[in-house]
């Protein structure tokens, strides 16, 4: 009854939770995007700059829109405007002026002008003959568009243009130009009829609210500078997209209020301008980046990008928006709290907080994406992108759940597999102990067998098999001392022997004394404790209890600072990770300090010998047939440490190269629940992994931001940086990552801060390791040589150091080059290029890591008295 109210009150707690967080989005959407009321949209404006291209027409490749086409467009803006400004007679641009005689429309008529003399005089012959001919609607001639400020032409060569064409035509003639260039060459003016200025806020970084009054203030410079020519803003407008400058953000809410406010002003101060411009231009972006695909008051489609007179909403589907981050919310939590009975309530408040930040996130990223203009290849690099975002949430996600289970459990359901009850000596099970080796140091191994020798307990026996070892001044001393111990330890040297660890380990399982009940597996560097075998075999007391086992532990880890750290890396898989895993029966089985069910061994088939992690595929393997696992958080024995960098990235190498071959071998039980795994289970193994497959694709990223990075500092104009939006997912995936692994060791591990950096440094070395053992072992999949962990290797010189993080230390350099060149080149005007540079450096952190962990692995007599174990 009790248990029934609890879950009733958890139901009760959930829902409430949910429903704050949803009252609280929704609210947010909604106080965002509070109506703003603006200065009204006149009924008539006196102009708008004009360009008839549709979504796949570009005058890069020559496709022009027809006469019907552009005569639709004229009609969309009859009434609407006075006149319109062109910028070309080439091709079907010439006819604009006759067509929008149809439409009362008049014509400010543009020439484009440019760096080829040949085509700037047939640009202006034929101009003329247009401003020479019916229907006379022409009041004005703009010949050339910031010429001079492209540097196309040079100031006496527009001069000698602008004098001929005064001579040949009787309408007023300018050339177009920012404001600021008309007071760098004052002489200009006195050969223009009017002055055709831009105004155009955006581009100099100033803010939508200050930019009206800017533009006045400019305004009156140029009356003050040049009192007797008539001024006509010849541009004036705001970007509904694309990358922020300065303090200048690109967005529908600042087109529309930055146009509504500027009209306004503008009729107290009769002013002549030509909004920039009528429609969308996607083809622009060639020209002047992203935001130059969205200057129109009218989008691409012809459609009004926002409200000409009633209040503005910044958003107009928010509403779609808020629901639909929602619902995306409720099916993360239902996810997310499926078996969350056992959580506190700060873990439950926890997780829902995170989910309905991810679905606001992907919810805003998708809206966002919609709202640009694409081709094919922008498709392709979207959806990639969409992809990458989600499986970074994905993977926050799991590590947030991690994170709950972690800090917030109100009690282990499992926790009492850690205290079995006592079983009396003639019933515990004859244990069969199997020590694989491979030209392993005899000394050490020696010491390995006599902490066995110690064992307290009844009924045991040892076997080593010794395989492929080919100097026998290594193995035979061993084989020596096995003599001398007595009749329990047997010793096998076998060669040749297929199959690597898992090949030594079914021989050994040929070989196991008839009686014995249970296989355990220690490596041979391992001092077990006397009363390992009694602590721990009991569990099999339990006819479902298939695997039992406790934590690597390493006795050497006070050498030096570099093994200090990794052994602060390490403990935080076995006193965190397999303590969670234990919850829902799916620890990671090891390959030392584990007992294993002999009957159930021989049923699942003995150790795989197609995966190079033979231990963890043998425990899934027994999962799959509806076995139990026991592991309970105590060491009961010590092994060494891998000596060098180098061999530390081996063993992580062999660690995620094997977990990939498992994920593809039983794909099928995993994700298609084909055997007797149950639902936890699964998630274990697969969320398990997703860390170090997001470190596959994150290197995948990173050479696409190189390649993107590159492409922004050769055509800045081009290639903007990414929307900061897109750019802030891998900065929060770092950062969350990170925070819980500082948080979690401090709290759950009682570690010190520096123990906790220390162990993020050494995990973050092995970023790029993991990286190219998951893309090798999910895309590639021939079958690798195994890869032992060598113990007790001579320490290699700092330049050896440096060689064996040779790829680390180059991907390091080349992020940190690109990051100097966008700053020189670049610069950082737009918040999205800054955002996009924390970028860098944050893909910079694993790599510098690398560098620096190699470099400590060098040094044998640094300290580790700095790092704080319990």
């Amino acid at each position: 009854m009790s248990e029934k109210k609890n879950l009733k009150n958890d139901l009760v707690y959930n829902l409430l939770i949910v429903l704050s967080f949803t009252l609280f989005t929704f609210g947010s959407y909604a106080y965002l995007n509070k109506p703003l009321e603006e200065p009204s949209w006149p009924a008539t404006i006196p102009g708008f700059a004009f360009s008839p291209f549709h979504d796949d027409q570009s005058p890069f490749s020559d496709t022009y829109p027809d006469q019907k086409s552009i005569d639709a467009d004229l009609s969309l803006l009859s009434g609407r405007v006075h006149a319109i400004r062109t910028y070309s007679v080439d091709g079907v641009l010439g006819d604009i002026t006759a067509l929008a005689a149809k439409h009362n429309i008049n014509i400010t008529l543009g020439a484009w002008l440019g760096a080829d003399l040949d085509a700037n005089e047939r640009e202006l012959t034929r101009l003329k003959n247009i401003v020479q001919r019916p229907p006379y609607n022409v009041v004005r001639v703009i010949a050339g568009n910031e010429a001079i400020l492209r540097q196309d032409l040079t100031v006496d060569q527009m001069i000698s243009y602008l004098d001929q064409l005064r001579k040949d035509i009787q309408v007023p003639v300018s050339t177009a130009e920012p404001w600021h260039v008309w007071l760098k060459h004052p002489e200009l003016a006195q050969h223009v009829d009017f002055l055709a200025v831009h105004m155009l806020p955006y581009w100099e970084g100033i803010s939508v609210n200050k930019a009206v009054g800017y533009i006045v203030n400019k305004m009156n410079l140029l009356k003050q500078a040049f009192p007797n020519k008539p001024i006509v803003i010849a541009e004036v407008g705001w970007p509904s997209n694309g990358r922020s400058i300065g303090r200048a953000h690109a967005s529908k809410e600042n087109e529309a209020i930055f146009l509504r406010r500027f009209i306004s002003k503008a009729r107290e101060e009769g002013y002549v301008y030509y909004v920039m411009e009528a429609f969308d231009q996607p083809w622009k972006a060639k020209l002047e980046g992203a935001a130059g695909s969205y200057w129109g008051v009218y989008d691409v489609s012809r459609k009004p990008k926002f409200e000409f007179y009633r209040p503005i909403i910044p958003i107009k589907q928010w509403r779609i928006l808020a629901i639909s981050s929602i619902l995306l919310a409720v099916f993360l939590v239902i996810f997310l709290l499926m078996d969350s009975s056992s959580l506190k309530k700060r873990g439950r408040t926890f997780l829902v907080g995170v989910a309905f930040m991810a679905s606001s996130v992907i919810i805003w990223v998708l809206y966002q994406h919609s709202l640009l203009y694409q081709d094919w290849i922008s498709r392709t690099v979207g959806l990639m992108l969409m992809l990458g975002i989600m499986g970074v949430w994905l993977v926050i996600l799991v590590e947030a759940h991690e994170w709950a289970e972690a800090l917030w459990l109100q009690k282990r359901r499992h926790l009492n597999l850690a205290s079995p009850t006592p079983v009396e000596h003639h019933k515990l099970p004859f244990v069969s102990i199997h020590i694989p080796a491979y030209n392993e140091p005899p000394d050490m191994m020696i010491d390995t067998l006599n902490a066995l020798s110690k064992l307290d307990y009844p009924h045991f026996e040892v076997l080593v098999i010794d395989n492929n070892t080919v100097d026998e001044a290594v193995w035979q001393p061993v084989q020596n001392h096995c003599e001398t111990l007595g009749e329990r330890f047997r010793f096998f040297h076998v060669s040749p022997l297929a199959g690597y660890k898992a090949g030594a380990l079914n021989f050994a399982l040929r070989h196991t004394h008839a009686d014995a009940q249970a296989i355990a597996v220690i490596d041979s560097d391992y001092k077990v404790k006397p009363g390992w075998l009694k602590q721990m075999a009991v569990h099999f007391d339990d006819p479902e209890i298939a695997i039992v086992q406790s934590p690597q532990d390493y006795r050497d880890f006070d050498q030096n600072a570099f093994k200090a750290m990794c052994y602060a890396e390490y403990k935080g898989f076995f006193h965190i990770g397999m303590i969670t895993r234990n919850e829902r029966n799916a620890i990671i089985q090891h390959g030392t300090m584990t007992i294993v069910r002999r009957s159930v061994l021989e049923e699942v088939g003995g150790w795989g010998e197609s995966t190079i992690t033979e231990d963890a595929e043998l425990g899934l393997k027994i999962f799959e047939h509806g076995y139990q696992a026991a592991y309970e958080p105590t060491s009961y024995g010590q092994g060494l440490m891998p000596d060098t960098f180098v061999d530390y990235k081996k063993q992580r190498y062999r660690w995620a190269y094997g977990a990939m071959q498992i994920l593809r071998e039983h794909a099928g039980a995993l994700f298609l629940n084909k055997t007797h795994l149950n639902l936890g289970q699964r998630y274990h193994f697969i969320a398990g992994w997703l860390p170090w497959i997001a470190d596959g694709f994150n290197f995948v990223f990173t050479l696409l931001a190189i390649a993107w990075s590159i492409l922004m500092i050769s055509d800045p104009v081009r290639f903007n940086a990414p929307s900061m939006l897109v750019s802030a997912v891998p900065i929060l995936f770092f950062i969350f990552k990170l925070s819980k692994m500082l948080i979690l060791y401090r709290t759950r591990m009682h570690a010190g801060f520096s123990t906790a950096v220390a162990a993020a440094i050494a995990g973050l070395s092995l970023s790029h390791t993991i990286a190219k053992a998951v893309l090798y072992g999910l895309f590639v999949g021939r079958q690798m040589p195994f890869l032992r962990t060598p113990k007790q290797a001579n320490v290699a010189p700092i330049a050896q150091a440096l060689r064996n993080v040779a790829q680390e230390a180059i991907l390091f350099t080349f992020l940190a080059l690109l990051l100097i060149g966008i700053s020189w080149h670049v610069g950082f005007r737009s918040v999205e290029t800054l955002v996009w540079c924390i970028v860098l450096v944050v893909q910079m952190v694993p790599y510098v890591s690398a560098v620096i962990f190699s470099t400590i692995s060098v040094l044998p007599n640094s300290s580790a008295k700095w790092l704080q174990f319990k």
